[in-house]
């Protein structure tokens, strides 16, 4: 069969007009038509860390075998036994909600990596010594990773990359550089 210069014509009046008909079809049934055809919404920015969590407890150590900061406090009003605050990593610097329970020596908290939807799950313990311990899981519980974390110092950096501890390589350099070229020194 033949394309005929007609044909195309008619085929692409067609989808023209359907092309055109798509948004009063829209609005027709109730959507906005400047919606359908408006680019779509920019991607939530990261979320930064809460100033108002620096003042709750921290604890630094690893979560499977990442190093993080938590921050953690008790909740405010009528949920008393709730705590509530955040954790940083230290590699790429995102910050992650956590809000659920504690009871006694047994925490269950929930995450969230934009304030609305659950993407995790902890079940720790508290030692005596205030390390906490236990596993971080998907919202179905698969893929455990286990966390061990110790209570940081009063007044000790609350970024994760201060509680991080030094590495040979990023420890201070004694001596003088050698022909500008830093990573090379002389002795005292």
């Amino acid at each position: 069969m033949e394309v005929t210069m007609s044909m195309r014509r008619n085929l692409l009046r067609a989808l023209f007009a359907a092309a055109c008909a798509a948004p009063f079809a829209a609005h027709a049934q109730g959507g906005d038509p400047v919606k359908e055809l408006a680019a779509p919404p920019p991607l939530p920015l990261p979320l930064k860390p809460n100033p108002a969590y620096a003042r709750f407890p921290g604890y630094a150590g690893t979560l499977g075998n990442r190093r993080i900061v938590l921050r953690l406090g008790a909740k405010t009003g009528e949920d008393r036994e709730g705590v509530h605050g955040e954790y940083q990593y230290a590699d790429t610097g995102e910050v992650i909600l956590v809000a659920g329970d504690r009871d006694g020596s047994t925490l269950e908290i929930e995450e969230s990596d934009d304030g609305k939807r659950i993407i995790g799950n902890w079940v720790g313990t508290f030692a005596a010594d205030g390390t906490l311990s236990g596993d971080r899981m998907n919202v179905d519980d698969s893929n455990p990773q286990p966390f061990r974390l110790k209570p940081m110092a009063a007044g000790q950096p609350a970024s994760p990359q201060a509680a991080a501890p030094r590495s040979a390589a990023s420890a201070p350099r004694r001596g003088h550089p050698v022909g500008g070229v830093s990573n090379l020194t002389t002795g005292d």
